[in-house]
């Protein structure tokens, strides 16, 4: 093969390479992630700290944390909320991160009761955001979308159920539930969590409005 052959070939490849990044770059598919995803988060609406509706919609294109705890907890939700406050710290100045903390027990956290337990942690509740709602509603996300409790926990009658757990869900721009379930009561989970956040964060989102409503790109 001549030299003046080698010298094409290797001329084309490299504007193939040169087409391909300029094409590409921008759409989100060279920083995609290969986190598989587990779910979708369904729709609901819940009260936060400062007696707001938080709906699907206020998560779209923020990659997500997702926690259950109750302000009353004195076994394993102080030590899960020092250490989802390494996880706020880490990502408090991102523009597209929330970390979103789900009551377990309704009943008790009113929005007052929980406005007091985010003042107490000096979080930006903008960007900390503390939840409560239904009962039923909440162990059903707990359960079916976000996948950090087992379903078959659940019990007939509501008043009798109860959920607590110490794993943490990871949600990305486009709402769907990623990677795996972080302990997070483990250090070393803790760390994979937020490799994981950073990898999600250079995704885009491919969500936009119709109508007023956040909805999936179909591109």
């Amino acid at each position: 093969m001549s030299k003046k052959i080698i010298g094409y070939g290797i001329f084309f490849i490299a504007l193939t390479a040169g087409f391909l990044f300029f094409a590409f770059r921008g759409t989100g598919a060279w920083s995609k992630s290969t986190l598989p995803q587990r779910s979708i988060v369904q729709p609901f609406s819940f009260l936060t700290q400062d007696g707001n509706t938080f709906t699907k919609a206020d998560m779209a294109g923020k990659v997500c944390v997702v926690e259950y705890f109750f302000t009353t907890c004195k076994g394993i939700c102080p030590r899960m909320n020092n250490n989802m406050k390494t996880i706020y710290e880490a990502f408090k100045n991102e523009p597209d991160f929330l970390i979103l903390s789900h009551s377990c027990d309704p009943e008790r956290d009113s929005v007052a009761r929980l406005k007091h337990y985010a003042d107490s942690l000096q979080v930006d509740t903008k960007k900390w955001i503390f939840l409560t709602g239904r009962k039923d509603s909440l162990y059903k996300m707990a359960r079916f979308s976000y996948g950090i409790d087992d379903p078959k926990n659940a019990v007939a009658n509501i008043d009798d159920d109860f959920l607590h757990t110490q794993f943490f869900a990871l949600i990305d721009k486009n709402g769907n539930v990623r990677g795996g379930v972080y302990d997070g009561l483990k250090n070393e989970e803790l760390e994979k969590l937020k490799k994981d956040i950073r990898d999600l964060l250079k995704e885009e989102s491919k969500q936009h409005f119709v109508n007023g409503v956040f909805t999936n790109s179909p591109n």
